[in-house]
């Protein structure tokens, strides 16, 4: 039975997932699909739900303690200032950080250059029983090394193919992938980038290369278009999540996590020890 609050009209898993056909030219970045109320309210439903989301990331913890091999890996794909840093820090930050991991992949290093694109991501997939968090991801390969042409389109072309089997080898040794493509108008981006200018606690976010990455919006649109295209399956979807609004995003991405760990059917690992012995020689220390 779904524990879904009233206030989510359609499940977010269902309203969110890109299907054939759908444009990125037609996202409405400040909508709230599937959510009936606006912002007031949503604060004490994000901290609720931030209690379920950890009750259950701990069960997954718990249960690759026993030996279960899942795990979960959270893709956080965006332009910057859609909100991937808050994500992590207001839903994820609500789990045990014992069973968290977490990778902000940026321009590859000296050494990372010298491998194949998608070996320093296999270094960051979460152990069993974890939740893995990427901050940025694989998929840079395909969007900022096509846009700036890092690499001649016979090298970018085929990574859209290599990545659906790197996700389906993924999804068969027991990771469960909640894949968010998340969008932010021009506007809303222009607007927050301003307001790291305006505060000194938020100058360490501002990068002058986010305005010559404005200018490259249309070829980013196309390069996100043809991601989704291409990697949205059955096994590892995205799920497009409208940016503008920070508090639905957040409630969101964590309903879509809450649903990803609910599927897995998780119970509490029995006890590897006879608990009526234990109790008794605790009694009597």
């Amino acid at each position: 039975m779904s524990d879904l609050p009233s206030q989510w009209t359609h499940e977010p898993r269902k309203v969110l997932r890109f299907r054939p056909g759908d444009k990125v030219a037609d996202i409405d970045t400040d909508s709230s699909p599937g959510y009936s109320d606006g912002k007031d309210g949503s604060e004490e439903l994000q901290n609720e739900r931030n209690e379920r989301f950890a009750g259950l990331q701990e069960m997954l913890y718990a249960n690759g303690r026993a030996g279960d091999n899942r795990s979960l890996l959270l893709v956080l794909q965006g332009m910057d200032t859609a909100g991937k840093g808050g994500t992590v820090k207001h839903v994820v930050g609500a789990g045990n950080p014992q069973g968290i991991h977490y990778t902000s992949f940026g321009v590859p290093t000296e050494e990372e250059r010298a491998h194949h694109y998608l070996w320093r991501v296999r270094k960051a997939l979460p152990a069993a029983g974890n939740i893995g968090v990427f901050d940025r991801s694989h998929y840079e390969d395909v969007l900022v090394v096509r846009v700036h042409e890092l690499v001649p389109r016979d090298v970018w072309e085929p990574r859209y193919d290599e990545i659906n089997a790197f996700e389906k080898e993924l999804v068969d040794s027991g990771t469960t992938l909640v894949k968010c493509a998340m969008f932010v108008s021009l506007d809303e981006q222009k607007r927050r980038l301003s307001e790291r200018l305006e505060r000194p606690d938020k100058y360490w976010k501002y990068n002058p290369g986010d305005v010559a990455e404005r200018k490259l919006w249309p070829a980013y649109q196309e390069a996100y278009q043809a991601m989704l295209d291409r990697t949205s399956t059955d096994y590892a979807p995205w799920f497009v999540i409208p940016c503008d609004k920070k508090w639905y995003s957040r409630l969101a991405i964590n309903e879509l996590l809450i649903e990803a760990l609910k599927g897995m059917k998780l119970e509490w690992p029995p006890a590897d020890f006879d608990v009526e012995a234990e109790k008794k020689k605790l009694a009597e220390a």
